[in-house]
């Protein structure tokens, strides 16, 4: 009995034993392999320490994907464009894209008037203003998704998207005629059609006054009178025609929204860019600030979504408010409640500039390779010089007739017209320093504490109270 008592309490420690020990391996085991996935994360290089929204939001984009070409892919690409700018063929190298990512009063018209002067490109203008206007209150950010979509259609000359956002709301009186139906929308109504060259010249309009090929700005008055109205299928197919397509919009708030279409291979887009110093961006926009008022809103709204975490909210509280709003004695005047809207949109938008160039920085090379950045002041006082590396960035040749046209832009006589939104020749100077005169030293410094990391990036140098 002795002998099977201890023998049934060895049995007893043994089955302890083994049991202490299985359960010692269940613990070390998941805890040795999250230790080693946490060291691999460490060994890591972080993407940028010092902008944490910027992380996460490379991180929803997902850059750092496989791009869209292998390396011989990428040098046969590049070979081929400099062969087609090289040798007067713009079509050598296949069909390409372009798109100008740019912001309200930069400049961005006449840069892209640029391109609509180029005798190989097919030119839209701001074709995201029916979206907006359709989607209004929608926020920038949030209509990000649906603005990509709508580039990748109207690139593969897909202008039927249109149709979603452009045709004219329903009545609210149920008895009221019905609107016309969208299958009738024409080029009378999109792509800013009374100054487009492709729309205001032969063969789309056999009566206009110039041929597609002739360098000049198209009146848009005799456009009107001797252009037609054409149907969307008739510029579709004019569209096809051409190898290189040109968008110019203002509405994309950020670069990282357009990488999945920069990973397209059959897309072939290439991206341009342009800055201009935000104070003379402020200058501008208040000269025309109840036209930009409605989609300052829309771009206000994503103000909490696209300011940087961690950044204290009541440091920014302030910037570039209005006197009277800050007083709070004259918030309730208009133009107030408008500078108010503008400034706080200019925020945003800077902070969205100051997240696409510390993107651009840390791009991979195909990534690179399909970006360029360009600042107004340079475009204006170079004006040759821009223009051939742009159309050499774009695969374009450099037509004579075009270089004396962006100098003649930029030789006029005035700083702007009475119309803030209508191309004509500038005076660059002028348009370059404007801001110094019109803008008081409270405003620069309000824009120079809200852009003031952006400006450094690019260069623009900080006032010394010079402003008055």
């Amino acid at each position: 009995m002795k002998g099977r008592r201890r023998w049934r309490g060895e049995h007893r420690r043994f089955a302890a034993v083994l049991v202490l020990y299985t359960l010692l391996l269940l613990l070390l085991v998941p805890y040795a392999l999250d230790y080693g996935a946490r060291r691999g994360r460490a060994d890591e290089e972080p993407l940028l320490r010092r902008c944490p929204s910027l992380e996460e939001a490379l991180s929803e984009w997902g850059w750092e994907q496989r791009p869209p070409l292998d390396e011989e892919e990428e040098e046969e690409d590049e070979a081929g464009t400099a062969g087609a700018a090289g040798n007067g063929s713009a079509g050598a190298a296949g069909k390409r894209h372009i798109y100008l990512h740019a912001t309200w009063r930069t400049g961005s018209s006449f840069l892209g008037e640029l391109f609509n002067q180029h005798p190989d490109v097919f030119y839209l203008y701001e074709p995201m203003w029916h979206l907006w206007q359709a989607l209004y209150p929608g926020d920038a950010l949030s209509l990000q998704g649906a603005l990509r979509d709508m580039l990748r259609a109207l690139f593969r000359c897909d202008f039927s998207v249109l149709r979603l956002y452009a045709a004219p709301p329903a009545p609210r009186d149920p008895l009221a005629p019905a609107p016309p139906a969208a299958d009738n929308l024409t080029t009378a109504s999109i792509f800013g059609w009374r100054t487009n060259k492709v729309i205001c010249s032969p063969p789309l309009c056999p009566a206009a006054p110039r041929t597609r090929g002739e360098i000049g700005l198209v009146d848009g008055a005799a456009c009107e009178e001797k252009c037609p109205p054409r149907a969307l299928r008739e510029l579709e197919a004019e569209c096809r025609k051409y190898p290189v397509v040109v968008i110019k919009d203002v509405r994309l708030l950020e670069l990282g929204a357009l990488l999945p279409l920069l990973r397209e291979p059959g897309l072939n887009l290439r991206v341009v860019q342009l800055f201009r110093d935000p104070r003379a961006v402020h200058n501008s926009r208040l000269k025309a600030r109840q036209a930009l008022l409605r989609e300052s809103v829309q771009v206000l709204r994503s103000r909490h979504r696209a300011e940087p975490r961690g950044s204290p909210r009541h440091q920014q509280q302030h910037l570039l408010l209005p006197p009277g709003l800050l007083g709070g004695g004259r918030a309730s005047q208009p133009q107030h409640r408008a500078e108010f809207f503008l400034g706080g949109a200019l925020e945003v938008i800077c902070q969205a500039w100051l997240r696409d160039l510390l993107l651009a920085r840390r791009a991979p090379g195909w990534l690179r390779r399909r970006y360029t950045q360009l600042r107004y002041e340079d475009l204006v006082r170079e004006p040759r010089a821009e223009l051939r590396r742009l159309l050499r960035f774009a695969g374009l040749t450099v037509p004579p007739a075009l270089e004396d046209f962006v100098l003649n832009m930029t030789r006029g006589a005035a700083y702007s017209s009475d119309r803030p939104f209508l191309i004509s020749a500038r005076d660059a100077r002028e348009a370059v320093h404007a801001w110094r005169e019109r803008l008081s030293r409270q405003q620069v410094r309000q824009v120079e504490a809200a852009c003031g990391e952006a400006m450094s990036i690019l260069a623009y140098p900080l006032s010394s109270g010079d402003a008055r």
